[in-house]
């Protein structure tokens, strides 16, 4: 896919990075993959579904009340029967 300048463009592909903590290369690949099978191929309608999926995860990091971090801080939290658990080669 050819190089996209539009500031608003890469704005919102910001936003969404950050949103989902992703970076912005694949928050741009998610963009173009929603694109893509909607058969989307201008800049207007790629600012809409920007738009669009960054609204989605903004409203299920509030809906769930709780941010994708701490989602992931809680998955790495070691449970009791696991703290002392040593891997050695």
């Amino acid at each position: 896919m050819a190089r996209i300048d539009d500031h608003e463009y890469l704005k919102l592909c910001a936003q969404l990075a950050s949103c989902l903590t992703i970076s912005i290369a694949a928050a741009k690949k998610k963009i173009d993959l929603a694109c893509a099978s909607k058969g989307i191929k201008d800049i207007s309608s790629r600012k809409g579904i920007a738009d669009k999926l960054l609204k989605e995860a903004k409203k299920n990091t509030t809906k769930e009340g709780n941010s994708i971090t701490n989602q992931l801080d809680h998955l790495l939290e070691a449970l009791a029967e696991e703290e002392n658990f040593m891997v050695e080669d």
